[in-house]
Protein backbone atom coordinates (compact mmCIF):
# COMPACT_ATOMS: atom_id res chain seq x y z
CA UNK A 1 0.00 0.00 0.00
CA UNK A 2 1.14 3.56 -0.66
CA UNK A 3 1.53 5.77 2.24
CA UNK A 4 1.58 9.37 2.47
CA UNK A 5 4.46 11.47 2.67
CA UNK A 6 5.56 14.68 3.77
CA UNK A 7 1.75 14.96 5.47
CA UNK A 8 2.23 18.22 7.89
CA UNK A 9 -1.16 17.14 9.32
CA UNK A 10 -1.43 14.95 12.47
CA UNK A 11 -4.52 15.72 14.41
CA UNK A 12 -7.65 15.12 11.82
CA UNK A 13 -11.31 15.53 11.93
CA UNK A 14 -13.21 13.33 9.35
CA UNK A 15 -16.37 14.63 8.85
CA UNK A 16 -19.15 12.34 7.42
CA UNK A 17 -18.47 8.90 6.79
CA UNK A 18 -19.81 7.04 3.60
CA UNK A 19 -17.41 5.49 1.39
CA UNK A 20 -15.34 8.72 1.21
CA UNK A 21 -15.06 9.09 4.77
CA UNK A 22 -14.22 5.94 5.46
CA UNK A 23 -11.67 5.41 3.19
CA UNK A 24 -10.24 8.67 4.38
CA UNK A 25 -10.08 7.65 7.98
CA UNK A 26 -9.06 4.36 7.28
CA UNK A 27 -5.56 5.47 5.62
CA UNK A 28 -4.93 8.39 7.84
CA UNK A 29 -4.91 5.77 10.64
CA UNK A 30 -2.57 3.51 8.44
CA UNK A 31 -0.40 6.64 8.42
CA UNK A 32 -0.53 7.11 12.28
CA UNK A 33 -2.20 10.23 12.34
CA UNK A 34 -5.10 10.83 15.52
CA UNK A 35 -8.30 10.48 13.54
CA UNK A 36 -11.48 11.94 15.07
CA UNK A 37 -14.55 10.50 13.09
CA UNK A 38 -17.79 12.92 13.34
CA UNK A 39 -21.33 11.85 11.65
CA UNK A 40 -24.70 12.32 12.19
CA UNK A 41 -26.72 9.59 10.75
CA UNK A 42 -24.49 6.48 11.63
CA UNK A 43 -24.38 4.65 15.18
CA UNK A 44 -21.24 3.19 16.84
CA UNK A 45 -22.83 -0.19 16.64
CA UNK A 46 -22.81 -0.02 12.61
CA UNK A 47 -19.59 -2.84 11.45
CA UNK A 48 -17.63 -0.25 9.50
CA UNK A 49 -17.92 2.33 12.50
CA UNK A 50 -16.34 -0.66 14.71
CA UNK A 51 -13.86 -1.22 12.71
CA UNK A 52 -12.88 2.32 12.87
CA UNK A 53 -12.71 2.03 16.70
CA UNK A 54 -11.10 -0.96 16.69
CA UNK A 55 -8.08 1.02 14.62
CA UNK A 56 -8.08 3.85 17.07
CA UNK A 57 -10.23 6.31 15.68
CA UNK A 58 -12.12 8.61 18.15
CA UNK A 59 -15.88 8.14 16.97
CA UNK A 60 -18.16 10.61 17.94
CA UNK A 61 -21.88 9.99 15.97
CA UNK A 62 -25.80 11.40 16.08
CA UNK A 63 -24.72 14.86 16.82
CA UNK A 64 -22.05 17.97 15.53
CA UNK A 65 -20.69 19.19 18.93
CA UNK A 66 -18.24 21.95 18.53
CA UNK A 67 -16.31 20.21 20.97
CA UNK A 68 -14.99 17.72 17.74
CA UNK A 69 -12.53 20.64 16.90
CA UNK A 70 -10.87 20.80 19.63
CA UNK A 71 -6.96 20.70 19.05
CA UNK A 72 -7.64 19.95 15.17
CA UNK A 73 -4.86 20.87 11.90
CA UNK A 74 -7.11 19.93 9.21
CA UNK A 75 -10.77 18.36 8.53
CA UNK A 76 -11.38 16.17 5.74
CA UNK A 77 -15.19 16.32 4.73
CA UNK A 78 -17.77 14.41 3.20
CA UNK A 79 -17.90 16.27 -0.52
CA UNK A 80 -21.75 16.45 0.29
CA UNK A 81 -22.17 18.34 3.28
CA UNK A 82 -22.04 22.58 3.00
CA UNK A 83 -19.73 24.80 4.07
CA UNK A 84 -22.90 26.08 5.79
CA UNK A 85 -22.46 23.58 8.37
CA UNK A 86 -21.99 25.12 12.07
CA UNK A 87 -18.84 23.20 12.71
CA UNK A 88 -17.58 23.79 9.21
CA UNK A 89 -18.50 28.14 9.64
CA UNK A 90 -16.76 27.63 13.15
CA UNK A 91 -13.62 25.44 11.02
CA UNK A 92 -13.43 28.52 8.96
CA UNK A 93 -13.55 31.42 11.70
CA UNK A 94 -10.58 29.31 13.50
CA UNK A 95 -8.51 28.80 10.09
CA UNK A 96 -8.73 24.97 10.15
CA UNK A 97 -8.00 23.76 6.21
CA UNK A 98 -10.70 22.11 5.15
CA UNK A 99 -10.62 19.12 2.25
CA UNK A 100 -12.30 16.48 0.27
CA UNK A 101 -11.11 13.06 0.30
CA UNK A 102 -9.85 14.18 -3.28
CA UNK A 103 -7.01 15.69 -2.26
CA UNK A 104 -5.93 13.22 0.13
CA UNK A 105 -5.60 10.95 -2.74
CA UNK A 106 -3.90 13.33 -5.09
CA UNK A 107 -0.98 13.05 -2.45
CA UNK A 108 -0.55 9.66 -2.89
CA UNK A 109 -0.84 9.42 -6.89
CA UNK A 110 2.10 10.51 -9.16
CA UNK A 111 0.91 13.66 -10.93
CA UNK A 112 1.65 12.72 -14.19
CA UNK A 113 -1.11 9.50 -13.78
CA UNK A 114 -3.87 11.62 -12.76
CA UNK A 115 -6.46 12.11 -15.07
CA UNK A 116 -9.53 14.17 -14.10
CA UNK A 117 -12.48 14.49 -15.92
CA UNK A 118 -15.78 17.17 -14.62
CA UNK A 119 -18.26 18.86 -16.35
CA UNK A 120 -22.37 19.20 -15.32
CA UNK A 121 -23.66 16.80 -17.95
CA UNK A 122 -21.74 13.48 -19.06
CA UNK A 123 -19.45 13.02 -16.67
CA UNK A 124 -20.26 9.20 -16.31
CA UNK A 125 -20.38 8.43 -19.91
CA UNK A 126 -16.97 10.30 -20.78
CA UNK A 127 -15.08 8.79 -17.97
CA UNK A 128 -16.73 5.21 -18.94
CA UNK A 129 -15.39 5.85 -22.47
CA UNK A 130 -11.86 6.96 -21.37
CA UNK A 131 -11.27 3.70 -19.02
CA UNK A 132 -12.38 1.54 -21.98
CA UNK A 133 -10.19 3.57 -24.45
CA UNK A 134 -7.24 3.02 -22.39
CA UNK A 135 -7.79 -0.48 -22.03
CA UNK A 136 -8.24 -1.20 -25.23
CA UNK A 137 -5.00 0.82 -25.73
CA UNK A 138 -3.21 -1.56 -24.03
CA UNK A 139 -2.50 1.18 -20.86
CA UNK A 140 -3.37 -0.15 -17.47
CA UNK A 141 -6.18 2.34 -15.60
CA UNK A 142 -7.26 2.35 -12.12
CA UNK A 143 -10.88 4.45 -12.04
CA UNK A 144 -12.29 6.33 -8.99
CA UNK A 145 -14.12 8.88 -7.90
CA UNK A 146 -17.56 10.33 -8.33
CA UNK A 147 -18.36 7.28 -10.24
CA UNK A 148 -18.14 4.65 -6.93
CA UNK A 149 -15.26 3.76 -5.59
CA UNK A 150 -13.60 6.34 -3.02
CA UNK A 151 -10.38 7.60 -4.76
CA UNK A 152 -7.76 7.13 -1.44
CA UNK A 153 -8.84 3.62 -1.76
CA UNK A 154 -8.06 3.12 -5.03
CA UNK A 155 -5.09 5.68 -4.53
CA UNK A 156 -2.85 3.43 -2.71
CA UNK A 157 -3.08 0.69 -4.73
CA UNK A 158 -1.44 2.37 -8.19
CA UNK A 159 1.18 0.60 -9.44
CA UNK A 160 3.82 2.77 -11.57
CA UNK A 161 2.38 2.70 -15.28
CA UNK A 162 -1.11 2.89 -14.00
CA UNK A 163 -3.11 5.35 -15.13
CA UNK A 164 -5.47 7.03 -11.95
CA UNK A 165 -8.64 7.90 -13.64
CA UNK A 166 -10.99 10.04 -11.69
CA UNK A 167 -14.52 11.29 -12.03
CA UNK A 168 -15.12 14.51 -9.93
CA UNK A 169 -17.93 16.45 -8.65
CA UNK A 170 -18.17 20.40 -8.00
CA UNK A 171 -18.48 19.84 -4.70
CA UNK A 172 -15.50 17.29 -4.29
CA UNK A 173 -13.44 20.26 -6.43
CA UNK A 174 -14.40 22.69 -3.76
CA UNK A 175 -11.93 20.81 -1.52
CA UNK A 176 -8.84 20.92 -3.26
CA UNK A 177 -5.43 22.37 -2.39
CA UNK A 178 -2.67 21.13 -4.05
CA UNK A 179 -4.37 18.57 -6.52
CA UNK A 180 -2.75 18.66 -9.78
CA UNK A 181 -4.54 16.57 -13.09
CA UNK A 182 -1.98 15.57 -15.71
CA UNK A 183 -4.92 15.92 -18.13
CA UNK A 184 -7.96 17.60 -16.64
CA UNK A 185 -10.96 17.74 -18.79
CA UNK A 186 -14.03 19.78 -18.22
CA UNK A 187 -16.94 18.59 -20.30
CA UNK A 188 -19.51 21.72 -20.02
CA UNK A 189 -21.05 24.07 -17.55
CA UNK A 190 -25.19 24.59 -16.55
CA UNK A 191 -26.44 25.84 -13.62
CA UNK A 192 -26.64 23.12 -11.04
CA UNK A 193 -26.55 22.27 -7.02
CA UNK A 194 -26.95 26.15 -6.50
CA UNK A 195 -28.35 25.50 -3.36
CA UNK A 196 -24.99 24.02 -2.15
CA UNK A 197 -22.95 26.27 -3.86
CA UNK A 198 -25.08 29.96 -3.09
CA UNK A 199 -24.18 30.98 -6.32
CA UNK A 200 -23.51 30.38 -10.15
CA UNK A 201 -20.36 32.50 -9.94
CA UNK A 202 -19.14 29.93 -7.00
CA UNK A 203 -20.46 26.99 -8.80
CA UNK A 204 -18.51 27.65 -11.76
CA UNK A 205 -15.30 28.83 -9.38
CA UNK A 206 -15.44 24.58 -8.03
CA UNK A 207 -15.24 23.68 -11.61
CA UNK A 208 -12.62 25.79 -12.87
CA UNK A 209 -10.18 24.61 -9.59
CA UNK A 210 -9.88 21.42 -11.87
CA UNK A 211 -7.04 23.55 -13.44
CA UNK A 212 -5.91 25.49 -10.77
CA UNK A 213 -2.72 23.37 -9.95
CA UNK A 214 -1.75 22.51 -13.76
CA UNK A 215 1.40 23.81 -15.52
CA UNK A 216 2.54 23.63 -18.82
CA UNK A 217 3.51 20.39 -19.03
CA UNK A 218 -0.55 19.34 -18.44
CA UNK A 219 -3.07 18.95 -20.79
CA UNK A 220 -6.65 20.83 -19.80
CA UNK A 221 -8.81 19.12 -22.37
CA UNK A 222 -12.51 21.50 -22.57
CA UNK A 223 -15.22 22.59 -24.45
CA UNK A 224 -15.26 25.04 -26.97
CA UNK A 225 -19.00 25.38 -27.90
CA UNK A 226 -19.00 26.30 -23.80
CA UNK A 227 -18.66 30.18 -23.26
CA UNK A 228 -18.16 29.83 -19.57
CA UNK A 229 -15.83 26.84 -20.55
CA UNK A 230 -14.18 28.98 -22.44
CA UNK A 231 -13.57 31.58 -20.41
CA UNK A 232 -11.86 29.47 -17.96
CA UNK A 233 -9.81 27.75 -21.11
CA UNK A 234 -8.18 31.38 -20.96
CA UNK A 235 -6.78 31.11 -17.65
CA UNK A 236 -5.58 28.07 -18.24
CA UNK A 237 -1.71 27.10 -18.15
CA UNK A 238 -1.86 23.58 -19.41
CA UNK A 239 -1.64 23.10 -22.84
CA UNK A 240 -5.03 23.70 -24.32
CA UNK A 241 -6.86 20.56 -26.33
CA UNK A 242 -10.33 21.74 -27.91
CA UNK A 243 -13.42 19.88 -28.67
CA UNK A 244 -16.43 20.50 -30.91
CA UNK A 245 -19.33 19.23 -32.29
CA UNK A 246 -20.23 22.48 -33.87
CA UNK A 247 -17.02 24.25 -35.01
CA UNK A 248 -14.73 22.27 -38.14
CA UNK A 249 -11.10 22.42 -38.46
CA UNK A 250 -10.50 23.41 -34.74
CA UNK A 251 -6.97 22.51 -32.76
CA UNK A 252 -8.23 19.36 -31.34
CA UNK A 253 -11.41 16.94 -31.81
CA UNK A 254 -13.95 18.08 -34.30
CA UNK A 255 -16.88 16.21 -36.84
CA UNK A 256 -18.67 16.92 -39.47
CA UNK A 257 -21.53 14.77 -41.24
CA UNK A 258 -19.01 11.36 -41.49
CA UNK A 259 -15.95 11.06 -39.29
CA UNK A 260 -14.65 12.46 -36.19
CA UNK A 261 -11.27 13.99 -36.69
CA UNK A 262 -8.13 14.99 -34.10
CA UNK A 263 -7.22 18.07 -35.97
CA UNK A 264 -7.27 17.18 -39.65
CA UNK A 265 -6.82 13.04 -39.29
CA UNK A 266 -9.71 11.15 -39.35
CA UNK A 267 -10.24 8.68 -36.26
CA UNK A 268 -13.56 7.06 -36.54
CA UNK A 269 -16.46 6.91 -38.99
CA UNK A 270 -19.61 8.21 -37.01
CA UNK A 271 -21.82 4.99 -38.54
CA UNK A 272 -19.55 2.94 -37.09
CA UNK A 273 -20.46 4.54 -33.51
CA UNK A 274 -22.74 2.25 -31.50
CA UNK A 275 -23.44 5.17 -28.46
CA UNK A 276 -26.97 6.98 -29.79
CA UNK A 277 -28.09 10.30 -28.96
CA UNK A 278 -26.59 13.65 -29.95
CA UNK A 279 -25.88 14.49 -26.34
CA UNK A 280 -23.39 11.74 -26.42
CA UNK A 281 -21.85 13.32 -29.51
CA UNK A 282 -20.01 15.60 -26.95
CA UNK A 283 -18.96 13.02 -24.84
CA UNK A 284 -17.34 11.30 -27.47
CA UNK A 285 -15.28 14.09 -28.68
CA UNK A 286 -14.13 14.86 -24.93
CA UNK A 287 -13.45 11.76 -24.67
CA UNK A 288 -11.56 11.04 -27.60
CA UNK A 289 -9.06 14.28 -26.94
CA UNK A 290 -8.48 12.78 -23.16
CA UNK A 291 -7.37 9.80 -24.39
CA UNK A 292 -4.84 10.48 -27.53
CA UNK A 293 -3.87 13.00 -24.53
CA UNK A 294 -3.13 11.09 -21.91
CA UNK A 295 -0.85 8.85 -24.79
CA UNK A 296 -4.21 6.51 -25.99
CA UNK A 297 -3.99 4.67 -29.14
CA UNK A 298 -6.18 5.56 -32.38
CA UNK A 299 -7.02 1.91 -32.76
CA UNK A 300 -8.26 1.75 -29.24
CA UNK A 301 -10.38 4.69 -29.43
CA UNK A 302 -11.90 2.97 -32.57
CA UNK A 303 -12.57 -0.73 -30.74
CA UNK A 304 -14.24 1.62 -28.31
CA UNK A 305 -16.78 3.31 -30.02
CA UNK A 306 -17.83 0.56 -32.54
CA UNK A 307 -18.65 -1.54 -29.97
CA UNK A 308 -19.83 0.51 -26.65
CA UNK A 309 -23.31 1.08 -26.39
CA UNK A 310 -23.86 3.59 -23.32
CA UNK A 311 -23.28 3.54 -19.77
CA UNK A 312 -25.90 1.50 -17.95
CA UNK A 313 -29.37 2.85 -17.35
CA UNK A 314 -28.39 5.94 -19.43
CA UNK A 315 -29.51 5.46 -23.15
CA UNK A 316 -28.03 1.82 -22.69
CA UNK A 317 -28.25 -0.57 -25.79
CA UNK A 318 -29.64 -3.89 -24.60
CA UNK A 319 -29.95 -6.15 -27.28
CA UNK A 320 -32.42 -6.47 -30.65
CA UNK A 321 -35.07 -9.26 -30.61
CA UNK A 322 -36.65 -9.85 -33.83
CA UNK A 323 -35.03 -6.97 -35.21
CA UNK A 324 -36.85 -4.94 -32.68
CA UNK A 325 -33.90 -2.85 -30.75
CA UNK A 326 -34.30 -2.02 -27.14
CA UNK A 327 -33.12 0.74 -24.86
CA UNK A 328 -32.86 1.03 -21.23
CA UNK A 329 -32.84 4.68 -20.11
CA UNK A 330 -34.08 4.18 -16.10
CA UNK A 331 -31.59 7.24 -15.43
CA UNK A 332 -34.70 9.48 -17.18
CA UNK A 333 -36.41 10.29 -13.86
CA UNK A 334 -37.42 13.65 -15.65
CA UNK A 335 -38.84 14.68 -18.39
CA UNK A 336 -36.29 16.73 -19.28
CA UNK A 337 -33.69 13.48 -19.78
CA UNK A 338 -36.68 11.77 -21.86
CA UNK A 339 -36.69 14.46 -23.75
CA UNK A 340 -33.05 13.72 -25.03
CA UNK A 341 -33.57 9.89 -25.22
CA UNK A 342 -36.26 10.57 -27.26
CA UNK A 343 -34.11 13.31 -29.80
CA UNK A 344 -31.75 9.93 -29.99
CA UNK A 345 -34.18 8.45 -32.64
CA UNK A 346 -35.73 8.18 -35.99
CA UNK A 347 -37.44 5.15 -36.60
CA UNK A 348 -40.81 4.22 -35.55
CA UNK A 349 -40.15 4.13 -31.21
CA UNK A 350 -42.57 2.53 -28.38
CA UNK A 351 -41.80 3.90 -25.02
CA UNK A 352 -42.28 2.60 -22.00
CA UNK A 353 -42.82 5.67 -19.14
CA UNK A 354 -44.51 5.77 -15.32
CA UNK A 355 -43.61 6.06 -12.11
CA UNK A 356 -43.92 7.94 -9.26
CA UNK A 357 -46.25 11.17 -9.37
CA UNK A 358 -44.67 14.54 -8.52
CA UNK A 359 -47.34 16.65 -10.05
CA UNK A 360 -45.96 17.01 -13.23
CA UNK A 361 -47.58 18.27 -16.93
CA UNK A 362 -46.26 15.96 -19.40
CA UNK A 363 -47.54 18.40 -22.40
CA UNK A 364 -43.90 19.43 -22.13
CA UNK A 365 -42.62 16.04 -24.10
CA UNK A 366 -45.53 16.55 -27.10
CA UNK A 367 -42.84 18.35 -29.25
CA UNK A 368 -40.34 15.23 -28.93
CA UNK A 369 -42.82 12.49 -29.63
CA UNK A 370 -43.58 12.87 -32.87
CA UNK A 371 -41.62 9.61 -34.38
CA UNK A 372 -43.60 7.39 -31.14
CA UNK A 373 -46.49 5.19 -32.78
CA UNK A 374 -47.09 3.50 -28.95
CA UNK A 375 -46.69 4.09 -25.56
CA UNK A 376 -46.87 1.58 -22.80
CA UNK A 377 -47.53 3.37 -19.25
CA UNK A 378 -47.57 1.88 -16.24
CA UNK A 379 -47.03 3.17 -12.23
CA UNK A 380 -48.97 6.14 -10.48
CA UNK A 381 -48.54 8.52 -13.27
CA UNK A 382 -49.69 6.20 -16.15
CA UNK A 383 -53.64 7.82 -16.47
CA UNK A 384 -51.32 11.00 -17.11
CA UNK A 385 -49.29 9.82 -19.68
CA UNK A 386 -52.42 7.59 -21.20
CA UNK A 387 -54.23 11.04 -21.27
CA UNK A 388 -51.81 12.66 -22.99
CA UNK A 389 -51.28 9.66 -25.67
CA UNK A 390 -54.71 9.39 -26.39
CA UNK A 391 -55.04 13.32 -26.75
CA UNK A 392 -52.16 12.82 -29.64
CA UNK A 393 -53.74 9.89 -31.18
CA UNK A 394 -50.72 7.80 -29.96
CA UNK A 395 -52.11 4.21 -29.37
CA UNK A 396 -50.92 3.29 -25.74
CA UNK A 397 -51.55 0.37 -23.66
CA UNK A 398 -51.20 0.50 -20.01
CA UNK A 399 -49.47 -2.35 -17.78
CA UNK A 400 -48.75 -3.08 -14.19
CA UNK A 401 -45.01 -2.96 -13.45
CA UNK A 402 -42.13 -2.31 -16.10
CA UNK A 403 -41.68 -6.02 -16.63
CA UNK A 404 -44.97 -6.17 -18.20
CA UNK A 405 -44.70 -3.48 -20.21
CA UNK A 406 -41.44 -5.09 -21.95
CA UNK A 407 -44.24 -7.70 -23.04
CA UNK A 408 -46.82 -5.34 -23.90
CA UNK A 409 -44.63 -3.71 -26.23
CA UNK A 410 -43.07 -6.31 -27.97
CA UNK A 411 -46.08 -7.59 -29.14
CA UNK A 412 -47.45 -4.57 -30.50
CA UNK A 413 -43.91 -3.74 -31.83
CA UNK A 414 -42.99 -4.52 -35.47
CA UNK A 415 -39.35 -5.11 -36.76
CA UNK A 416 -37.05 -2.25 -36.86
CA UNK A 417 -38.84 -0.19 -33.61
CA UNK A 418 -37.14 1.53 -31.02
CA UNK A 419 -38.69 -0.04 -27.44
CA UNK A 420 -37.46 2.59 -25.78
CA UNK A 421 -37.80 2.64 -21.35
CA UNK A 422 -37.55 6.63 -20.64
CA UNK A 423 -40.19 7.20 -17.60
CA UNK A 424 -39.78 10.61 -17.39
CA UNK A 425 -40.79 9.71 -13.64
CA UNK A 426 -39.10 8.82 -10.22
CA UNK A 427 -39.07 4.95 -10.10
CA UNK A 428 -40.02 5.40 -6.45
CA UNK A 429 -43.56 4.49 -6.45
CA UNK A 430 -42.72 0.27 -7.33
CA UNK A 431 -39.06 0.60 -7.13
CA UNK A 432 -36.64 1.69 -4.38
CA UNK A 433 -34.38 2.70 -7.07
CA UNK A 434 -33.92 3.70 -10.82
CA UNK A 435 -31.17 0.78 -11.17
CA UNK A 436 -33.85 -1.67 -9.77
CA UNK A 437 -36.11 -1.35 -12.45
CA UNK A 438 -33.66 -0.64 -15.34
CA UNK A 439 -32.26 -4.40 -14.02
CA UNK A 440 -36.05 -5.45 -14.18
CA UNK A 441 -36.43 -3.99 -17.67
CA UNK A 442 -33.20 -5.99 -18.87
CA UNK A 443 -33.96 -8.96 -17.59
CA UNK A 444 -37.91 -9.25 -19.29
CA UNK A 445 -35.82 -8.53 -22.38
CA UNK A 446 -33.53 -11.43 -22.03
CA UNK A 447 -36.47 -13.61 -21.24
CA UNK A 448 -37.81 -12.83 -24.21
Amino acid sequence: MIELEHFPYKNILVLGLAKSGTAAAKLLLRNQCFVRVNDYSSSKEEAHVQKLMEQGAEVIVGAHPLTVLEDIDLIVKNPGISYENVLLVEAQNRDIPIITEVELAGKLAPEQSVIGITGSNGKTTTTTLVEEMLQKSDLPVKLAGNIGTAATEVAQTLEADDHFLLELSSFQLMGIDTFHPHVAALLNVHAAHLDYHGSMENYVQAKANIIKNQTAEDYFIYNMDDTVVTRIASEAKAKLIGFSTQQKHVPGVWMDEDYFYFKEEKIVSRKSIRLVGNHNLENIAAAIAIVLSAGGSKDGVRKVLQTFSGVKHRLQFVQAVEDRLFYNDSKATNMLATEKALQAFEQPTILLAGGLDRGDDFHELIPFLSHVKSMVVFGETKEHLQSLANELHIHVETAMNVEEAVNTAYYISTANDVILLSPACASWDQYSTFEERGDLFIQAVEAL
